[in-house]
């Protein structure tokens, strides 16, 4: 990384892009531009984070998601299509994340017992103990420290749920 990257630009790149966009006559869509391009943007610093914290754990943010769905079912497995759908990802994601989580050990795949052409995936123990020791690390090193007030963590999380409602995510 460069001094200048660590250090930061005398400048808001995407204040400036709204700047210049009104000044090239797009004033309608200005605000629209500067606000997805600073979501993206928080998108890239947040999970740079996350990933950071979970690199030494050896798992990426998409298997630790299918970690903890599977942490908190009740019997510590479901359907791959469950999987999918709660995770509102695509099934080769599941399937490649699954893949993954199960070469290291992490969890099994079967087929599921009510339909031969699904599979089931179980949290295996050293799956569950992976789980609490990465919701640790996240816990401490980035949701507990969000760079956020209270105040404003709530907010966000009401506007986003505004935008993914309105998108129709659920």
């Amino acid at each position: 990384m460069t001094a200048e990257a660590r250090r930061g630009l005398e400048f808001d790149p995407i204040a400036r892009a709204r700047a210049q966009w009104v000044e090239a006559g797009w004033a309608d869509a200005a605000d629209g531009m500067a606000a997805v391009t600073s979501l993206m943007r928080a998108h890239q610093i947040v999970l740079a984070r996350v990933e950071a914290a979970l690199r030494p754990l050896g798992v990426t943010f998409a298997r630790y998601e299918v970690l903890m769905l599977l942490w908190f079912s009740k019997r510590g497995s479901l359907p791959m299509k469950i999987i999918g759908s709660r995770l509102q990802v695509h099934p080769t994601s599941v399937t490649n994340a699954v893949d993954r989580l199960e070469d290291a050990g992490l969890v099994t795949r079967s087929t599921h017992p009510d339909d031969r052409r699904a599979y089931l995936v179980a949290l295996t123990p050293a799956g569950r103990e992976l789980a609490e020791r990465a919701t640790k690390v996240l816990n401490t090193e980035v949701f507990e420290q969000p760079v956020l007030s209270g105040r404003d963590q709530r907010a966000l999380v009401d506007i986003l749920t505004r935008l993914r409602r309105s998108a129709g995510d659920f």
